[in-house]
């Protein structure tokens, strides 16, 4: 990833994470800009491309901090980054053409995980090299064909554009860009707060594929409509959003879960890193959730899985990895 030049006598880059309000990619959105926000190495906001919450897929509801026009009043000049995530509508006017000005501005633009289709809607990955999700790839190829699609790299750094593949690339490719701003040793010093190893670009694509025993697994817990269940996970104030976005994405992967955030109130949470989150079910006032995960449950993506593994079996913990592009996902194969 291209080392940050400082714009604009700018003491710290300035970072956008833009959401699409009716459906954005929990993970995606979350991710991003927590790993930004936990490195303190910028000035990140969260933004939408309307005023009101954003809906998560495929669970929550968060509130972001300004819209893309109140953020053009207050930064004329532009983002130094904006961090693209994949949305409902990939094509919608508002989202491509603030991007596209973004761009126009020398902002590095980076689509995580389906957010690719935005880039590439907007005419910016034309002549470039870029990767994507792996179910998304050979649709990618074949309606963007002067691009240059790569297999086997998480991520994709092609001058001031960066595309990543599935929803797990979204904590590496924050580190690259924590290192790219501020250096090796400050992304190993946030990645060891956070618990991660490594954000190497390495990925073996040729493991993530469907067939046969995934679309059974998919079929058969669809089918059992009589033992779906919803999954509550436990949100207060400071509620760490990473463990919390990867769990509610994976548990509502499986075909047989969907899972809510629970709190005491009805009144917002303030998350540790400062989203704003709407409780799905608030527990005096509503009918409790089939299930309530622990803490560990939801501690991080490996133990959410493990549990998934556990409670629905290795069949459907492989089947959310596979969902996820989670490097793990041979240690859940049956």
């Amino acid at each position: 990833m291209p080392v940050y030049q400082p714009r604009f006598g700018r003491t710290r880059p300035v970072v956008a994470v833009i959401g699409e309000n009716t459906f954005t990619e929990l993970t995606d959105y979350v991710i991003p800009y927590a790993v930004m926000t936990e490195s303190g190495v910028a000035e990140v906001f969260a933004l939408a491309t309307e005023s009101g919450p954003i809906q998560m897929f495929p669970a929550l509801q968060i509130e972001p901090r300004a819209t893309s026009a109140e953020f053009d009043a207050r930064f004329p000049d532009g983002a130094d980054y904006v961090i693209v995530p994949a949305v409902h509508y990939t094509k919608d006017p508002i989202l491509l053409a603030w991007v596209t000005a973004q761009a126009t501005k020398g902002a590095t633009i980076i689509g995580v995980c389906d957010g690719v289709w935005v880039l590439a809607n907007a005419g910016l990955l034309k002549n470039r090299r870029a990767t994507g999700h792996w179910y998304s790839f050979s649709s990618l190829e074949k309606q963007f064909p002067e691009t240059i699609w790569v297999k086997d790299r998480r991520y994709v750094a092609d001058r001031n554009v960066i595309t990543t593949t599935g929803v797990t690339a979204s904590l590496p490719v924050s580190l690259a860009l924590v290192e790219a701003i501020a250096g090796r040793a400050h992304a190993e010093t946030v990645a060891t707060t956070l618990g991660a190893s490594d954000w190497s670009p390495t990925h073996h694509s040729e493991i993530f594929r469907l067939n046969r025993r995934h679309i059974f697994t998919a079929a058969s817990n669809w089918l059992s409509f009589w033992s779906h269940e919803t999954v509550g996970i436990p949100v207060t104030q400071g509620t760490d959003e990473i463990a919390l976005a990867l769990a509610a994405d994976a548990y509502s992967r499986t075909y047989r879960s969907r899972a809510v955030s629970v709190a005491q109130s009805p009144n917002v949470i303030r998350t540790k890193r400062g989203l704003n989150l709407f409780p799905d079910h608030v527990t005096e006032a509503s009918k409790p959730p089939d299930r309530m995960l622990s803490i560990a449950e939801a501690s991080s993506l490996d133990r959410t899985l493990e549990s998934i593994a556990q409670t629905y079996g290795r069949a459907t913990a492989a089947f959310v990895a596979l969902q996820l592009e989670s490097p793990d996902l041979q240690h859940f194969i049956p």
